[in-house]
């Protein structure tokens, strides 16, 4: 099993955006997909250090994609969608307005905000050129443990979320603007004053969500650090970390110690729980309970 760190999905500064897959090349992780996942007005701030960072990464030995936008809506994020086809890299579909871009029979991989929740979808996907597939992170274990089985048999690679705030939902309007009182047009990138998304709490005061710009992601850091050995398995090819802003090399390291089987996931998880954002940790989809529940140890 490997480790694929997944897009990027906040607004960071350009110099930030560098340093981060600077470091990453010499990060234990596998794969590493590049690119503007959830708003297309970030992309122009740091498009042009796009080619070195792809560059850099792949001379360290990492396998590199590019992922489309979960949402397209603009002619010009259409026509940014279409020329992903046209980069020479592997593209990673995160909606499925990509494939109309891609030649028949193309390669591609797939992401997690694509709702691959059965066989029928992935055996579709398989045969358009679907070579990976990243599952939804709210799935159960049992229905890893199905898909997987249902893919080595059209040879594609499964992936699972192993880290990150979990990707929810995407919107049309902008929660970051409005909060400010501002129109999407008139955003002032208001989402970069929260490089890790901005936490949403109920009325009594218990975290709930985090908004990130026209994402809404869970307020929780989801971690199958539990559920390592089941995951190996059910046949699972790969983990995905979702980036963070601060302390991502030690996650990957901690990661990596863990699939090496350097550390148990009681180990890792009082590791993790130290490094992320809102020091909390979540594996209710995989266990079968609510998404926000914890195992706190015991395996699913």
């Amino acid at each position: 099993m490997e480790l694929t760190v997944g897009p990027n999905p906040f607004f960071w500064s350009a110099d930030d955006w560098q340093s981060f897959y600077d470091r990453l090349a010499e990060a234990p992780v596998a794969r590493v997909v590049l690119g503007e996942l959830v708003c297309s007005k970030r992309l122009p701030f740091y498009a042009a250090r796009l080619p070195a960072a792809v560059e850099r990464l792949t001379a360290a030995g990492k396998t590199v994609a590019l992922t489309s936008l979960a949402l397209v809506t603009l002619p010009r994020e259409r026509k940014a969608t279409a020329e992903l086809a046209e980069a020479g890299a592997e593209v990673e579909v995160n909606d499925l307005t990509a494939l109309s871009h891609l030649p028949e029979g193309a390669g591609f991989t797939v992401g997690p905000l694509v709702n691959v929740y059965n066989e029928g979808t992935l055996a579709w996907l398989a045969a358009r050129g679907a070579t990976r597939i990243c599952l939804p992170p709210e799935l159960p274990l049992a229905s890893v443990e199905t898909l997987a089985r249902a893919a080595a048999g059209h040879g594609v690679a499964i992936e699972v979320w192993g880290h990150g705030r979990a990707p929810l939902a995407i919107s049309g309007r902008c929660y970051h603007a409005r909060l400010h009182g501002r129109a999407k047009d008139n955003c002032l990138f208001a989402c970069e004053d929260d490089p890790d998304g901005l936490e949403v709490r109920t009325l009594d005061d218990t975290a709930f969500l985090a908004m990130n710009g026209v994402q809404t992601l869970s307020a929780a850091t989801l971690s199958a650090v539990h559920q390592v050995e089941a995951l190996k398995a059910a046949g699972v090819a790969s983990l995905r970390l979702s980036p963070q802003s601060q302390g991502f090399d030690e996650v990957c390291r901690i990661w990596h110690a863990r699939l090496a089987g350097g550390m148990d996931g009681e180990a890792a998880a009082g590791a993790l729980e130290a490094l992320v954002p809102g020091g909390r940790l979540a594996d209710g989809f995989l266990t079968g309970a609510r998404g926000t529940d914890w195992s706190a140890g015991a395996p699913a």
